[in-house]
């Protein structure tokens, strides 16, 4: 393993690679810090800019712009209490407090300290169970695939949002989508109504640039939010937290880096949910729980730590099975498969290099993140003060670019305004976009797997449950939306 790693070390140690994860985490804070721009969405917008790269630099700068951009949101949940993204939510339940009473640079060191603090604990897990896990699916076959695709879409669709039923239907809504084109092993095309451009269905990529770039902006161009609100001051002196303060919050810091990890292995759930979960568990052990929400450090340790120690975390089942754990790792999945690379086991095989170059990117983005977020606090501040009317017509006209660049096709420059009507029209009637994203990608993963192994099984779905790894995704499948739909209905009970 140590070997391996001072391969991918040499292999990123060069100066275009090292601009490059630079570059993004710079791109990634300010993306993270804007409100309304999510980590997704800068991702997406800077993936046709590595249409022409290596494969280790163009994950370079989109690992970079991840890492920055999980981290980038405390800023302005802190000084505005406006959470640059979902991830930075429970931040400012603490972190804004402290900004209130003049503790300002004290809350921002501690949040970026431990940033980058959790991403490095899901470093470590990461490096140690990525590649024992892909030894282990290896030897899955079909069978086993279309079991966990189907348990990852299910997982995605119950927790995306409040209802299951509208999870669900997004789920179904990105699997129908996915059907468009030649179908999978006989070719036979499918839903195309005469239209050639549909024969190779529809791309990930306009997609995700409609859904997570031009929604944002068709919701932004319906507020009118055009004003910055007032900022507040801030002295930063060190990382703010004494050597003793550090000991006292060990215990918070394990548990938290433990608890956004795990969520970030669990395909679809998202750093926004490991930080409520990771500050919920805080308050409720904690020997002073009404302090929270007044600012206190614990807060914004338990929100910072859990929500970078996602990131490594929700690499996992990407590189090992090829399903991504969050929005932003579906985009890296894109990414990947853009370069010729498809993330499974078969990739720590045929792609080792590509493998622990990514793990080194990952030391050096998060060790980029720290210094940089940290000096460069008042230069982002400065580019947050950039009108929204003069920042989202670039967004636009650069998303335009990037769909045309991909087959130089004008078809997916209007599959871009498609989906972004599509992705508007889902966020206005309450249903989750994430799960449609996620059928996108699983959707072909689950219909082929699903044909081959009926093929292997004579025909006989019940086969299926004879398969011990495939029977017990299966079953944890229905009991999750056995549960959710009990859930439901409690809750409608209780409101009666």
């Amino acid at each position: 393993m140590v070997e391996m790693l001072m391969t991918g070390f040499a292999l990123i140690a060069n100066i275009q690679t090292v601009l490059m994860i630079i570059l993004g985490v710079v791109l990634g804070i300010i993306f993270g810090a804007s409100p309304g721009i999510t980590t997704s969405m800068g991702i997406t917008f800077v993936l046709p800019i590595t249409f022409g790269m290596p494969p280790i630099p163009s994950m370079a700068l989109l690992l970079g712009l991840y890492i920055g951009g999980v981290s980038g949101g405390l800023i302005t949940a802190i000084l505005i209490n406006i959470p640059g993204t979902p991830a930075s939510i429970a931040t400012t339940f603490d972190g804004h407090p402290m900004a209130q009473r003049g503790e300002a640079g004290k809350a921002l060191g501690i949040g970026i300290f431990y940033s980058f603090l959790g991403g490095m604990f899901s470093w470590v897990v990461l490096i140690s169970v990525a590649p024992a896990l892909a030894r282990v699916a290896l030897k899955f076959g079909p069978v086993e695939y279309f079991a966990i695709g189907v348990f990852s879409l299910t997982l995605i669709s119950s927790l995306s949002g409040e209802s299951l039923i509208r999870g669900i239907i997004s789920a179904i809504l990105g699997i129908m989508l996915a059907t468009i084109g030649a179908a999978p092993i006989d070719g036979i095309p499918r839903f195309t109504f005469g239209i050639h451009a549909f024969d190779g269905g529809l791309d990930l990529l306009t997609a995700l640039i409609g859904i997570y770039a031009v929604t944002e902006v068709l919701h932004i161009a319906r507020s009118g939010e055009i004003h910055f609100p007032k900022i507040h001051t801030y002295k930063l002196k060190g990382f703010g937290i004494s050597f003793r303060e550090f000991l006292g919050q060990f215990k918070n810091f394990i548990r938290s880096s433990l608890i956004g990890t795990f969520i970030g292995i669990l395909p679809g759930l998202g750093a926004g949910l490991a930080s409520i979960v990771a500050y919920s568990m805080e308050k409720n052990s904690s020997k002073y729980p009404e302090k929270f929400g007044t600012g206190i450090i614990d807060g914004i340790i338990a929100s910072e730590t859990s929500n970078n120690a996602v990131s490594g975390g929700a690499l996992v089942p990407l590189l090992t099975m090829g399903i991504p754990g969050d929005a932003g790792t579906a985009v890296l999945l894109a990414a990947l498969m853009i370069q010729g690379i498809t993330p499974g086991p078969l990739m720590f095989r045929n792609h080792a290099n590509i493998i622990y170059a990514i793990f080194a990117i990952l030391v050096v983005a998060n060790v980029a993140m720290i210094i940089i977020e940290y000096f460069g606090l008042k230069l982002f501040l400065y580019l947050l003060k950039i009108p929204k009317y003069f920042l989202f017509p670039v967004v636009i006209v650069l998303c335009v670019v990037g769909a045309f660049g991909l087959n130089n096709r004008v078809f997916d420059v209007r599959m871009i305004l498609v989906f972004g009507i599509i992705g508007y029209l889902l966020d206005t009637f309450k249903y989750p976009s994430a799960p449609l994203i996620l059928g996108l990608i699983l959707g072909p993963l689950i219909e082929t797997n699903l044909r081959r192994g009926l093929m292997s099984t004579y025909g006989s779905f019940g086969a299926f449950f004879l398969r011990p790894v495939a029977s017990i995704f299966l079953i944890i499948t229905v009991l999750v939306i056995a549960y959710k739909i009990l859930q439901g209905f409690r809750k409608k009970q209780q409101l009666s």
